[in-house]
């Protein structure tokens, strides 16, 4: 029988939201995306992309280490983008975020999420530690 284990971070400022912050199963994390959202629930850096992407990926982080993985036992990463012109931002974030074996990415442009303001947007599958 396959166990679903819910993963939620301390601030869980998805909960309101009915949203798991991620889910274990079968050896795997699964992230949900990770917006530019600080622990009082507000999005952080409105009109910095900059801002926005580093609060993104240190969210990712801690929903990672929440479920006894971490950024370096990362497999796939979606990152949503409201602007294609931040693109080489990006490859200067996986430097500073990932190393060599790269995860493998898929990047995708957006007309919105969940807020007008936010500008990224991450979800991840990882292994469990």
């Amino acid at each position: 029988m396959t166990t679903f284990t819910q993963v939620q971070t301390q601030p869980d400022p998805y909960a309101p939201f009915l949203i798991s912050q991620a889910i274990k199963v079968n050896g795997l994390v699964f992230v949900s995306g990770q917006a530019a959202i600080g622990d009082d629930g507000n999005l952080v850096g409105v009109g910095d992309f900059d801002k926005q992407a580093d609060q993104a990926f240190r969210n990712l982080d801690r929903a990672l280490k929440a479920a006894e993985s971490g950024l370096d036992r990362v497999v796939k990463v979606t990152i949503y983008l409201t602007a294609m012109s931040n693109f080489e931002k990006l490859v200067e974030l996986r430097r500073k975020w990932w190393s060599q074996p790269y995860p493998a990415d898929t990047l995708v442009e957006v007309s919105s999420l969940y807020s007008p303001d936010a500008m990224i947007e991450i979800d991840a599958i990882a292994l469990a530690n």
